[in-house]
């Protein structure tokens, strides 16, 4: 059984910038003293951690979540900046990990005789709903 932590990309730490805020919510008087929430911004197109079809197809599938070439991750749920840190690279790791994945290719296969006669039937009906509002005014 893998862990979470070997199915993750590895992003290297010099490719990561980081933004520290104080962050909303519980945490007493701390929270008021100290920075807690991280957001952490990561270039696409500048890093040398996936080859250029890696980066391809992960900017086709992040382009909702991209500004330009890169993708900011926030994290503020944890009271340590530390754990914060470490939870906003996971999510990343593991954000660009799914992202470049190669797709599966559609195995093709035939339609199922009751659904082609289902798609008939269907034809039908509607073709003698049709005919049915031909007459004229008599």
């Amino acid at each position: 059984m893998t862990s979470s932590r070997e199915s993750r990309l590895a992003i290297p730490d010099h490719e990561l910038s980081w933004r520290f805020s104080r962050s909303s919510g519980a945490g007493g008087q701390h929270v008021n003293t100290t920075d807690t929430r991280v957001e952490l911004t990561w270039d696409l197109a500048a890093s040398a951690a996936l080859s250029p079809t890696q980066k391809e197809r992960a900017a086709r599938r992040l382009r909702g979540r991209m500004v330009g070439d890169t993708i900011t991750i926030a994290s503020s749920t944890y009271r340590s900046q530390h754990r914060n840190r470490e939870a906003a690279k996971v999510r990343l790791e593991e954000l660009v990990a799914a992202a470049v994945v190669p797709e599966k290719s559609r195995r093709a296969t035939r339609p199922t005789r009751g659904s082609v006669q289902r798609r008939l039937d269907s034809k039908k009906r509607r073709s003698d709903t049709k005919r049915g509002r031909q007459g004229g005014w008599d």
